[in-house]
């Protein structure tokens, strides 16, 4: 990891010392997905199949996982792996349950009733990847929250293994959460069949779940035709911002910015202290335990992507974070919670020395599916509220349109729309109201 003075850097040095690694804009990824896309609408699971056969190295006959194989698929986990997946599902479940908001209407004055009434998602669509690691969490992460806002038609899409299932741990969790609808389909083409539908698939209506360049770009495109369908959040490499005074034990704020570190090579982690001593003994706690981990080739890539960043003072740090706007916010300071009223731009946030970022990736109730690459300064993370359409309903009696009709007339004319105007005045001269 890189090891920066903040104050010695200029604007332009600071700049830089928060910017993401780079994300490639491959021509070939647009043009493959492109192509992609058409087939998957031309052909439907014709073309899964064949595309299928190229990607994933396997001739599948049929798509949809049997409920068979969804019942089989607990058989294959422990004990201790279905009780980890009940537990993480019963606190994600607890906390997006009260997420839920509620239906309301009021009187904003005599005879003008607004109300808001909630109505789920019709189909969405869950995808879930299964390349280096399988993620039964993501599942975890889209399902519960899908079900909790009653979307009736809940579809899940995973690639298949070279031998034709698809992993078993994935499927468990599939269950587990209720989801019956699951495709042994992947990448740019499972996120067109969801978008448009297919023979087998059906299409819905948002679709939700991370992937790799080729989903990503599949999910952009689809998000862009009226024919196609909603995407959830805009997502790239996974990332961590730790913020940690001298009270901090090094050995642990290493071990939260390898944790991960470890996603993915393009994956960022930066350390925020304004302890010089800390600093190097996190800097060298970190090349100590990349040697003991499995995904050691990754980690070297992407911390040649980290920083180490000496602040004059933990107010600094703060101002660093956000304008940097991490996905995960770590604060391992004497009191967490009092710096955490100064934090604006962050995903997710861990409060202290016993708050590791796993447990929200894992089982503490939050979700993991979080705005990345800065998009925190604007955007939340996924919530029940994301499945969940907001519609607002008016009813005017007449005499509300009496005492309220002339304003928007009024502002109607303002607005040089006479169509408007007249839709109101019309009304008020049946009741004989002035205009």
């Amino acid at each position: 990891m890189r090891l920066l003075l903040w104050k010695a850097l200029s604007d332009a040095e600071r700049r830089a010392a928060l910017a993401r690694p780079a994300q490639s804009s491959r021509p070939d990824v647009a043009s493959s997905v492109g192509d992609i896309i058409a087939a998957v609408r031309r052909d439907g699971d014709a073309a899964l199949r064949d595309l299928t056969e190229r990607f994933d190295g396997v001739r599948l006959d049929a798509l949809a996982v049997s409920r068979a194989e969804l019942a089989e698929a607990r058989g294959q986990l422990t004990a201790a792996q279905l009780d980890a997946l009940r537990r993480a599902i019963a606190n994600v479940e607890a906390f997006h349950a009260a997420q839920r908001l509620e239906p309301f209407a009021m009187d904003v004055m005599p005879g003008v009733r607004c109300e808001r009434i909630l109505r789920p998602i019709s189909a969405v669509g869950l995808y879930v990847p299964a390349g280096s690691a399988p993620l039964p969490s993501a599942v975890v992460m889209l399902a519960v929250p899908a079900r909790l806002a009653g979307c009736p038609q809940r579809v899940l899409c995973t690639p298949p293994a070279r031998d034709g299932s698809a992993h078993p741990a994935i499927l468990a969790a599939a269950e587990l959460c209720g989801v019956e609808r699951v495709f042994k389909v992947g990448g740019a083409q499972a996120i067109a069949a969801l978008a448009y539908g297919t023979q087998s698939i059906p299409k819905v209506d948002k679709i939700f779940g991370p992937g790799n360049a080729w989903v990503t770009e599949a999910k952009q495109r689809v998000a862009g035709d009226p024919e196609g369908a909603a995407c959830d959040l805009p997502a790239g490499p996974s990332e961590v911002l730790v913020i940690a005074d001298e009270s901090a034990r090094a050995e642990l704020v290493a071990a939260d910015l390898l944790a991960q570190a470890e996603h993915d090579p393009q994956s960022q982690a930066v350390l925020v202290t304004p302890s010089s001593e800390l600093a190097g003994a996190v800097v060298a706690a970190v090349e100590r335990q990349v040697g003991a981990l499995s995904r050691r080739s990754i980690l070297e890539r992407s911390l040649a992507a980290s920083r180490c960043i000496v602040v004059e003072d933990l107010a600094t740090a703060i101002a660093v974070s956000n304008e940097y706007a991490p996905e995960h916010l770590i604060l391992q300071v004497r009191e967490p919670r009092r710096a955490l009223d100064e934090v604006r731009n962050a995903g997710s946030v861990f409060l202290g020395e016993w708050s590791p970022e796993p447990l929200g990736d894992y089982c503490s109730g939050t979700n993991h599916v979080l705005p990345t690459y800065g998009y925190a300064r604007a955007y939340s993370g996924l919530s029940t509220l994301d499945f969940v359409k907001r519609i607002t309903v008016q009813e005017l009696t007449a005499g509300g349109l009496t005492a309220l009709g002339p304003v928007a007339a009024e502002l109607a004319r303002l607005e040089g729309l006479d169509a408007h105007a007249s839709a109101v005045t019309r009304r008020l001269a049946v009741l004989g109201a002035p205009k």
